[in-house]
């Protein structure tokens, strides 16, 4: 995945610099550095899912009734 965004953010960085558009420059220069440096949007472990569930788990007894028809 990194190198995937590697690649991209050099074609934008190109793209940007063969069209002078300085705004889509800077756009790809982020993303190619984005994956350099290993930084990700999330932050900090902003997208890690816990790997542990809560061990208080509550129950209920049911009663069951018997319907005739």
């Amino acid at each position: 995945m990194r190198a995937l965004r590697l690649i991209i953010g050099v074609v934008i960085v190109i793209q940007g610099a063969y069209e002078s558009q300085w705004i889509l420059l800077g756009l790809g220069a982020i993303f190619s550095l984005m994956p350099l440096f290993n930084i990700s949007m999330c932050g900090v472990g902003g997208c890690e899912v816990p790997q542990h569930r809560p061990s208080r788990r509550i129950t209920e007894d049911v009663n069951y009734e018997e319907v005739n028809k």
